[in-house]
């Protein structure tokens, strides 16, 4: 079911609401929605609701230094 919400916006927030909502051709309840979506995959990742890094330790390298070691970085972006 549907929740309404009412909030009070300062001046600036209104207008970047109003520019979001322009320039992603979104309503400024898509806009919201989808900020707070966002939001809850940045803060709430973990199970105990803290943030994380998204795929953090679930793959490996095979490179032990690969942290640490400049070497890696050679060619990088190239």
């Amino acid at each position: 079911m549907a929740k309404t919400l009412t909030a009070r916006l300062d001046d600036q927030s209104q207008k970047d609401l109003a520019r979001l909502s322009k320039n992603l051709s979104k309503t400024e309840s898509e806009v919201v929605r989808e900020s707070i979506h966002l939001m809850a995959v940045t803060y709430l990742a973990g199970s105990k609701g803290k943030s994380e890094f998204i795929g953090l330790g679930k793959f490996s390298s095979g490179l032990k230094d690969l942290g640490s070691n400049k070497k890696h970085l050679d060619d990088f972006g190239q």
